[in-house]
């Protein structure tokens, strides 16, 4: 069994389930449906499309949910962390009500799939909790409140969430929120993939995809896949070039998880509106041949720009400070890892036809940090359009679609944008190649042009251009995780230069050493 990685730190999610492990695509193929990408959106999407009746192929340049599926903390909640009423001023007090129903049918859909599958992955029906800075309690806890009721979202005021350590205030409370062990999820689904006739080929690279009739997938080892429809499900998309990058940015977003007494902290998933902003809820473990019985308690926040931030750590540690003043029962720190979210620019993700590859090839990009419901409703809206159904979510998800009320978000991407082009005349952030430690990273000036040179554990230099392979923003190194982030788009690359995610297709440029 192949434990998914897109990094170096490991998930409690990683260390604690197994997935299968498929050989790479061997020949050509023909299908009714490729998909590209073999985390939650592209198992979802194939799951729903076979049970249609469709003959479909998954392919994935890694394993099973080895990009960001692996790397999520597995909220399950119709509670969009942009906030209600953003949403409803940015789209409308129907666009409002569509995307809570979009959300509220996705978590109904991932509890039918367990049950009808019977699939062992924890998932619980719970209660969350929205908890508001205490100058902003009244005024903004009321709005959100009143525009989720407009939304036909579930919500009470009560007088504080109920954590036993610590008085968080009034806060809202949304009841039926879910949570489950996302690859044990996953596992089970697959399996049902395997009794549908599904086709799951891991470790191979895609280099292109065209619409058409038919659609190709062509990859690096020089096969190709024709296919009635494509789903493009590979987290920031491959397939178009800069209509939905130029909508959203990446941002990287880090989570510790904390051993702690069985039942000390109450089953609930938990989100505050503090800058920066913080995501709790548990996971019930069983250890040992003794079977040691305890929670950890998983908090994430701390977002940084993805490809910015130099010291990591920092971020971990700020976490570990804020739970141990709320949570002094904290008896050790068992986990800590990382992953990458796409903000949309006006709060709702990108799903329909590739605005860049309109025939036959549909995509989804965009969670904004809600990827387990963003995946489900993407895949049954993304499923409704292959099958020829009318879907009421299709005009909001429209990944075509420009919305005016957000430009200011718009342009303040823009400007990070513009900042990682200017870096093109900043200096190094080292000055010498001797500065970079063993298995460590730096981006150093030569000359007129930046590179991305890697020292790994022997002392050998490894030497890249700088320019992301996607639209040739400087990238930057992630100490944490062993990785290239590009701040732009949200490409990355591991240590030597290998490709590891999205919109980029292509590895960074080898740079040899002068004669």
């Amino acid at each position: 069994m192949m434990k998914p990685q897109s990094g170096k730190t490991l998930s409690i999610w990683v260390d604690t389930a197994e997935l299968p492990e498929y050989p790479p695509l061997d020949k050509d193929y023909q299908c009714e449906v490729c998909i590209v990408g073999a985390g939650i959106t592209g198992i979802t999407t194939a799951y729903l499309l076979a049970k249609e009746g469709k003959q479909v192929i998954i392919i994935d340049d890694g394993p099973i949910a080895g990009g960001e599926t692996g790397r999520t903390t597995a909220h399950i909640t119709n509670v969009i962390d942009d906030r209600y009423y953003k949403i409803e001023f940015w789209h409308g007090e129907e666009g409002a009500r569509l995307a809570a129903d979009s959300q509220t049918k996705a978590i109904e859909t991932i509890e039918a799939i367990v049950e009808d599958e019977k699939i062992d992955c924890d998932f619980t029906r719970l209660n969350g909790y929205l908890i508001f800075k205490p100058d902003e309690q009244e005024d903004t806890l009321k709005e959100e409140a009143d525009a989720c009721r407009k939304a036909g979202i579930d919500v009470e005021i009560i007088d504080k969430a109920p954590f036993p350590s610590f008085d968080t205030g009034i806060c809202l409370k949304f009841p039926n929120q879910a949570q489950f062990h996302i690859l044990k999820y996953l596992a089970g689904v697959v399996k049902a993939l395997d009794k549908l006739g599904v086709k799951i080929f891991n470790g191979s690279h895609v280099n292109s995809v065209k619409g058409g009739n038919p659609a190709t997938v062509k990859t690096k080892d020089g096969f190709t896949i024709k296919a009635q429809d494509v789903v493009v499900a590979t987290n920031s998309s491959i397939s178009d070039y800069l209509a939905t990058h130029a909508k959203q940015a990446p941002y990287r977003t880090y989570v510790i998880g904390a051993k702690i007494p069985t039942g000390s902290v109450p089953l609930g998933l938990y989100w505050d509106d503090e800058d920066p902003y913080h995501y709790i809820r548990l996971q019930k473990m069983e250890r040992g041949d003794n079977e040691d019985k305890y929670d950890i308690l998983i908090i994430g926040g701390e977002d940084t720009k993805a490809g910015k931030e130099e010291f990591p750590d920092e971020r971990y540690k700020c976490l570990e400070e804020w739970a141990m003043e709320r949570f002094p029962f904290i008896e050790s720190i068992e986990y800590k890892w990382s992953g990458q979210v796409m903000e949309p620019m006006d709060g709702l993700s990108f799903t329909g036809k590739d605005p860049e590859n309109e025939e036959h090839v549909y995509i989804a990009t965009g969670d904004s940090g809600m990827g387990m419901t963003h995946a489900t409703y993407s895949a049954i809206l993304n499923t409704d359009l292959i099958m020829g159904r009318e879907n009421q979510w299709a005009k909001l998800y429209d990944p075509k679609r420009k919305t005016l009320k957000a430009a200011g978000e718009f342009l303040k991407e823009g400007v990070d944008v513009a900042e990682a082009f200017i870096s093109y005349v900043t200096p190094g952030e080292v000055d010498s190649i001797d500065e970079i430690a063993a298995d460590d990273g730096a981006i150093v000036r030569d000359g007129l042009s930046k590179l991305a040179v890697y020292k790994d554990k022997h002392g050998a230099v490894h030497k890249f251009s700088a320019a992301c392979t996607h639209l040739k923003c400087i990238i930057g190194w992630n100490p944490k995780e062993k990785t290239w982030e590009c701040p732009c788009h949200g490409s990355r690359f591991d240590a030597l230069g290998n490709v590891l995610n999205g919109p980029a297709i292509k590895n960074l440029e080898k740079v040899k050493d002068k004669d």
